[in-house]
């Protein structure tokens, strides 16, 4: 299955991954800015997300990126990733470090991270809202969790619509579900230079992960915002962009 993708732009490949809170909309206040720079952006939907459905076999999300990269004819791509989107670009530069050539991850996730006490409370309260079929509470939850402090009110509404359309997906009953294929990743063998940003108003999770990943990787360096929740690039694109374009035209010039 090709994940459901856009393409615009000439240039070096940027391949922008999602938050598992959002969908590709996520991007569209950094679409005219990269590629305005010079960048040929890839957009995504993961399965379940946005236009993309659910599996119809056992899949891999790094692979499925890899997958769209040879369809395009990509062989090399710098990838931007947001909290899960992100920890798909770690596994994707782990196991393809020949095809990376940038890392921009926005408020990581990492597929070992133990979380913290918060953050298991927003897990066990979305487990249940979601089993007591409450779709429209679970969805104000992840709203509240997720959006920081400075978004307006449009990016909330934005970020409502993107996570409850995923709940629709992803919940309605399928023929069979299929998991996740998984695959041992080292994260030691990614060789692109990374750039990792955390944010002041987000679980501090986040930033631990920042941190423990500017310390493992090499070439990398961690940027914590002080305005900042899970999702900058939404929240202050203004303030975030020229962040990404100055790390891109360090690593990946156009």
């Amino acid at each position: 299955m090709t994940l459901s993708h856009d393409v615009a732009g000439d240039g070096p490949t940027i391949v922008l991954l999602h938050s598992t809170v959002c969908d590709r909309r996520m991007w569209d206040p950094q679409l005219p800015a990269l590629t305005g720079a010079g960048y040929r952006v890839v957009r995504c939907d993961l399965r379940g997300f946005g236009d993309s459905p659910m599996p119809d076999r056992p899949y891999n999300n790094a692979d499925d990126v890899a997958g769209l990269l040879d369809e395009l004819g990509a062989e090399q791509a710098a990838l931007i990733g947001a909290s899960g989107g992100g920890r798909i670009a770690l596994e994707f530069a782990a196991r393809f470090p020949q095809r990376t050539t940038a890392l921009a991850l926005l408020c990581t996730a990492v597929a070992d991270h133990e979380p913290g006490e918060r953050l298991r409370a927003f897990g066990d309260q979305e487990d249940a809202l979601l089993e007591a079929g409450d779709v429209a509470g679970a969805t104000e939850l992840n709203v509240t969790a997720w959006v920081g402090p400075h978004a307006d009110d449009a990016t909330r509404d934005l970020v409502r619509r993107m996570q409850r359309h995923a709940f629709e997906v992803q919940l309605a009953p399928q023929e069979q579900e299929y998991g996740s294929i998984k695959h041992d990743v080292d994260l030691s063998a990614i060789t692109a230079p990374a750039l990792l940003v955390s944010g002041e108003h987000d679980f501090a999770d986040f930033h631990a992960i920042a941190v423990r990943l500017s310390e493992e990787l090499a070439g990398s360096r961690h940027l914590h915002l002080d305005w900042a929740g899970h999702l900058p690039s939404m929240e202050r694109p203004d303030e975030l962009n020229p962040v990404l374009l100055g790390f891109l035209r360090e690593t990946v010039p156009a």
